[in-house]
């Protein structure tokens, strides 16, 4: 029997990585952190082997970010789920582009300049053209 992978646990791999990769770590180095091989990061990013709570809690704090961090955007993986009501694509998240802009904002040192690139987005987004762009 082939079962494939719960869609929550691939989502959940997914966001491991991209986060890993954020931080330019080695999924070796992952695993050293966690005390797993790499070889079992791999298999987490997959979702071929699920996250255990107390891993993924340890995962959360080794990578800096909430554990719900791993769920934002799982809803997407639902049987059932309507992407039209969203404003994003379910792959919004997995894009290159996405995951460049997010690295290129977290290495803006000075949280007040990180807010106003925000507020900037957040402008732009909204259709104002206050900069005549």
């Amino acid at each position: 029997m082939n079962k494939s992978p719960d869609p929550i646990d691939v989502h959940v791999g997914q966001r491991v990585r991209a986060r890993r990769k954020m931080l330019g770590l080695s999924q070796t180095q992952l695993g050293v952190e966690l005390g797993v091989t790499f070889q079992q990061v791999q298999k987490y990013e997959r979702g071929t082997n699920r996250i255990g709570s107390s891993r993924l809690f340890r995962m959360s704090t080794t990578l800096d970010v909430p554990v719900s961090y791993f769920f934002e955007g799982a809803e997407t993986k639902l049987p059932g789920y309507n992407a039209a009501s969203e404003g994003l694509d379910a792959d919004a998240f997995e894009r290159q582009e996405t995951q460049e802009l997010v690295e290129a904002y977290y290495r803006i040192a000075d949280p007040r300049i990180r807010k106003k690139v925000l507020g900037l987005a957040r402008l732009l987004a909204s259709g104002v053209d206050e900069y005549g762009m």
